[in-house]
Parts: structure tokens; C-alpha cells; sequence
């Protein structure tokens, strides 16, 4: 299996875990996963957006992110709020979801494993963890896995039971 194959997988992965537990929080989307917050559904959904296009578009293109309107509502260091009034809908964050990924695969479609070793255009201090196309690319793979968990956790607290078990 080539690299870029191993990436693609990944990818596929985490968002069928991810999509599967946000989808259905749609009758529930602010439902945080603790007595004291946390970040809700919709949050975690319009952040894994913001950041892929932050990974890919900033750090591996070199150009700035595709949704700055979001810079302050999902961009990280942000703060989830309970006021559904700040956030897009679910249905739109998901077709934007769909958007942001398919660009992903378009341009993982183009690189070699070679190419996976090139440089990104990370900022210095990030560079420990993004400093290549390759660790940027395995960066989406684990950060949705990462924030996938927070969704189960919030499913928990909305009373839902697992998915899978």
C-alpha cells in the first residue's frame, strides 16, 4: 500500500466515525458532554472544517484558509457557545464538510509519496507538528479522530446509547 493509500483510508475512516456519531445529534447539536461544557456537536463539526482547510489551504498550499466569516466561531482557541444563533446550521456545515474534503482528496490525488516529505508552510511554531505535507495530512486523520471522541461523549450526556459497541 502506498503512503498516499494509507492517507486516503485514514481519511475515510474517521469521517465515517465522525459523521456517523454527528449526524445524529442533529435533534441535539449544542448538547455539550459535561456539566461545565465542552465542545457540542455543531462546534466540533464547523472545526474540523475550518481546520482541514487551515492544514491544507494554509499550511500545504500556502494560501489563507476558505472560510475566514468562521475565524473567531470554530478557529482554535474559540470558545463553543449554546447560542445556536452563532453557528450555521447543521446541514450546511455538513455539505461544507463534504466541500472541504473532497478538496482534500483532490489534492492528496496529486502527490506522490516523495512529495509527502516536502516542506509545509506551517508557521515556525508549529512546525513540530506540521512541519511536512505528510505530518499535515496525518494531522486531519487523527485531529477528527481526536474530536470524534468528544462526540460520543456529548451523545453520553444527551442520554443516547453507543453506535458501536
Amino acid at each position: 500500500m502506498k503512503t498516499t493509500d494509507f492517507i486516503r483510508h485514514c481519511l475515510a475512516s474517521s469521517k465515517r466515525w465522525a459523521l456517523g456519531l454527528i449526524t445524529d445529534m442533529k435533534d441535539a447539536p449544542l448538547t455539550q458532554p459535561t456539566a461545565n461544557g465542552g465542545n457540542h456537536p455543531l462546534w466540533i463539526l464547523g472545526h474540523l472544517i475550518r481546520s482541514e482547510s487551515d492544514l491544507l489551504d494554509g499550511f500545504v498550499l500556502g494560501q489563507p484558509n476558505r472560510f475566514p466569516e468562521w475565524e473567531g466561531v470554530f478557529s482554535m482557541g474559540s470558545a463553543p457557545s449554546t447560542d445556536a444563533g452563532k453557528y450555521p446550521s447543521m446541514d450546511e456545515l455538513l455539505a461544507k464538510f463534504e466541500e472541504m474534503r473532497a478538496a482534500t482528496l483532490a489534492h492528496l490525488d496529486t502527490l506522490s509519496d516523495d512529495d509527502l516529505d516536502q516542506p509545509s508552510h506551517a508557521p515556525e511554531e508549529f512546525r513540530e507538528y506540521f512541519g511536512t505535507v505528510g505530518a499535515c495530512y496525518a494531522a486531519m486523520c487523527s485531529h477528527v479522530s481526536f474530536h470524534t471522541g468528544q462526540v460520543a461523549v456529548a451523545r453520553k450526556a444527551a442520554g443516547r446509547e453507543p453506535l458501536m459497541a
